[in-house]
């Protein structure tokens, strides 16, 4: 049996504002709203995975983790730097400027205003 995580609940103090600041920094494309009285606000991540913003009241910040191409970093890289979006190698740093990951070639964190943490990495 295959199992595959089809979406995941992203907390959010304004859950447009936080789909789209994360699908623009990802380059993903933001989908319709979505669930009862379009509660709402996905982010097609790939094929078999969606990200369901929702406002909620004092949201608890959540780490999300991906891995890219490395062109795909470049993009995102510059993206953040284009949009002046604070970006680091750690999380307990996560603006800090620097892309050298402890755990891959490159990688990076990045915050939204609630606090997720999005970390981004790649192979080369």
């Amino acid at each position: 049996m295959t199992v595959t995580l089809n979406h995941t609940i992203v907390p959010a103090r304004d859950n447009d504002a936080e789909a789209d600041f994360f699908a623009g920094i990802m380059g993903l494309r933001r989908l319709p709203p979505d669930g009862i009285d379009g509660k709402f606000a996905p982010v097609a991540v790939n094929d078999s995975l969606t990200l369901q913003f929702m406002t909620v009241p004092g949201a608890e910040p959540h780490h999300l983790a991906f891995d890219v191409e490395p062109a795909e970093f470049d993009q995102i890289l510059a993206r953040l730097q284009a949009r002046g979006v604070p970006y680091g190698n750690s999380p307990r740093d996560p603006a800090n400027g620097r892309t050298d990951h402890p755990l891959c070639p490159r990688g990076l964190f990045f915050a939204d205003e609630t606090g997720n943490l999005y970390e981004v990495m790649t192979t080369a």
